[in-house]
């Protein structure tokens, strides 16, 4: 197992080259010139020359990829062309938001999706199950951008349950160290504001959740299935074993691996796909910082971006990977 992981964690390294690479390439086709953007249309010739300079955006492909890397070697992400602040320490408060919302919206659909799934297993052709299944699949049909609204338009502007916008920052930022609202108003045991903060998450992020909380739900169901059918279920339930024991306990171990491997990939994609959830909501978070990045022509902001969404994307995978085997000890690698 050791040797697996450092061989996986050996293997990672090319994959990133890979990554910043693509990414680089990419952004560079993008149309447009950042020093003409951030010098406005009347800027004359000799202006944008002189920024470009300035930038370092005049230089030879190659020259620009290979200090991007040496940069990235440092844990140097650049500079902002448009404010020219340090990425660094400019993405962590959008990055930090983004992970809470995908942190929150993958338990709401791990708890909401993995009990629907095995329920309607359990019992399968019910009510139930056929009530479970549909709402699935409205779940995976239903464009995210409308739920969001609709969701705002119910129980924030009809009913008055919750805030439609915004992330409840709290009223003391200075003691706002890791940028994790609900963890640092809740170690500093500020109660309201920890509640201020979470009723501001409960709608994007059941809205951000509600697509994989339907693929894990149907995904479960169908591994559930299977392994309920199979022999050894039989004999533990011969054995007059209760049967939610039978269900949870030895069922849903054996039905577990497609399971994880369905989480581990919506998180990935929800830390990267969130832009519209976070438009609608106003919620502060990565994919809008990337998204005004694209709008302004800053390259430096919108590969560190991508790249740290690519990286905690692959890192997620490593994870997921290797709890194979702590889950199924039958899996040798």
């Amino acid at each position: 197992m050791l040797a697996y992981t450092i061989r996986r964690i050996l293997m990672l390294i090319p994959v990133l080259i890979g990554m910043s690479l693509i990414t680089f390439s990419i952004i560079h086709l993008i149309p447009g010139n950042p020093a003409q953007t951030i010098l406005g249309e009347q800027a004359t010739p000799q202006a944008i020359a002189q920024l470009e300079e300035q930038l370092g955006i005049n230089e030879p492909y190659l020259v620009q990829y290979f200090d991007y890397i040496g940069g990235l070697l440092q844990g140097d992400l650049g500079q902002s062309l448009r404010t020219n602040a340090d990425i660094s320490n400019e993405i962590w408060p959008f990055l930090a938001a983004t992970i809470e919302l995908t942190i929150f919206a993958m338990v709401f659909a791990v708890i909401v999706g993995v009990n629907a799934g095995i329920i309607s297993a359990w019992k399968q052709n019910s009510l139930f199950d056929y009530g479970a299944m549909l709402v699935a699949l409205i779940g995976v049909s239903m464009p995210i951008f409308w739920l969001g609204l609709m969701q705002q338009w119910i129980f924030a502007q009809e009913l008055g349950w919750l805030p439609a916008f915004g992330r409840g920052n709290p009223r003391d930022p200075v003691e706002t160290t890791t940028h994790f609202y609900l963890l640092d108003t809740l170690l500093s045991g500020r109660m309201d504001q920890f509640w201020t903060s979470f009723r501001h998450l409960i709608l994007p992020g059941v809205a951000l959740g509600t697509i994989p909380m339907a693929i894990i739900a149907r995904m479960t169901r169908s591994s559930m299935l299977e392994v309920l059918r199979s022999d050894y279920i039989r004999t533990v339930e011969a054995k007059g074993i209760p049967k939610l024991s039978v269900v949870y306990r030895h069922g849903f171990k054996n039905a577990v691996i497609p399971v994880l491997t369905i989480v581990g990939l919506q998180t990935g994609t929800l830390l990267g796909g969130a832009i519209l959830t976070e438009t609608i909501f106003s919620w502060p978070g990565v994919g809008r910082y990337v998204f005004d990045g694209i709008g302004n022509r800053d390259y430096p902001v919108i590969q560190s971006g991508i790249l740290i969404i690519a990286t905690m994307f692959v890192f997620i995978n490593l994870i997921v990977d290797l709890l194979y085997s702590y889950i199924d000890p039958r899996i040798k690698y």
